[in-house]
């Protein structure tokens, strides 16, 4: 024999745009989505949810031209950005020089 217990749930609004995405996708009603959201959430209780999962990394070559040093990236980085501001700080000092006043 099954037991239904009737409930007032109050959802945040982030839960429950969560539910109304699953009701949309899996085309199921709200009790439906929230019976199975919360058997899904209890049943794995004790064992590795999603947020539990260990991260896991996976390397891919850089494809790097030959004579390119990937440990030397930050200096060459360092040297871009310092050659830009030589350039900058110039252009900035050629504006500013006092233009010399014409009489009339």
């Amino acid at each position: 024999m099954m037991h239904v217990m009737r409930t007032t749930v109050t959802l945040d609004p982030d839960v429950e745009q969560l539910l109304r995405d699953a009701m949309q996708q899996r085309r199921q009603s709200f009790k439906e989505a929230l019976n199975q959201a919360i058997r899904a959430g209890l049943s794995g209780a004790g064992g590795l949810g999603v947020a539990d999962r260990p991260f896991t990394l996976r390397a891919q070559a850089m494809g790097l031209r030959a004579g390119i040093d990937p440990g030397r990236l930050n200096q060459l980085a360092d040297e871009l950005e310092s050659d830009s501001f030589g350039e900058l700080s110039e252009r900035l000092l050629r504006s500013e020089k006092p233009r010399s006043r014409r009489r009339k």
